[in-house]
């Protein structure tokens, strides 16, 4: 089991009243993630909202462009390979999963998956996202994996923050391969 920590990129808002953390595993095929956000959830703006976080759907999809409100996202590449994988969570239960070929090259849905249904418990200040999923649709269970953990937070004044594990960069960037930090 890793724990993990997110840092919002360090030019950003929103510093003192959010906490992200989680954990990641890998049992055989299945790896399960599991982030937890707390503080302030009040001041947050989910895709299609005017107030705070959107409940979850009673039938969430397959969605583009979540990343452009809060989003749960982590990236998986195998060690060695150029080509990788973006998961994308939304706090209503919308998701998508992408193939890419080579750093931001690419960019197509990632066919294998045809539901990705994950856990939301959300409290007062606290929200609870936990997925678990066959990694087999993409990746044998003997290969090591790299993995980065990211998140994008919206506030309701519009403004974007990105959370990682590292941001080895000048400006915020989840596909950059020296972010993958995680191995398992």
């Amino acid at each position: 089991m890793n724990e993990f920590k997110l840092i919002p990129f360090p030019t950003q808002a929103l510093l003192p009243k959010l906490e992200l953390s989680g954990r990641i595993d890998r049992q055989n095929e299945l790896l399960s993630i599991e982030y937890q956000l707390q503080g302030d959830l009040a001041i947050l703006l989910t895709s299609g909202s005017t107030n705070a976080i959107d409940p979850p759907k009673a039938l969430p999809s397959r969605k583009f462009e979540l990343w452009e409100a809060t989003c749960f996202e982590f990236f998986i590449g195998i060690p060695g390979n150029s080509n990788y994988w973006e998961f994308n969570l939304a706090p209503n239960g919308d998701w998508n999963v992408f193939h890419l070929d080579d750093y931001r090259q690419g960019l197509q849905n990632e066919l294998a998956f045809v539901t990705l249904p994950f856990e939301i418990d959300r409290q007062a200040n606290s929200l609870l996202l936990t997925l678990i999923f066959d990694l087999n649709k993409i990746i044998p269970p003997e290969r090591p994996l790299e993995i980065s953990v990211t998140t994008v937070i919206k506030s309701q004044q519009h403004e974007m923050s990105y959370w990682a594990l590292t941001h080895p960069g000048t400006e915020p960037d989840f596909h950059r391969r020296d972010s993958f930090i995680i191995k398992i």
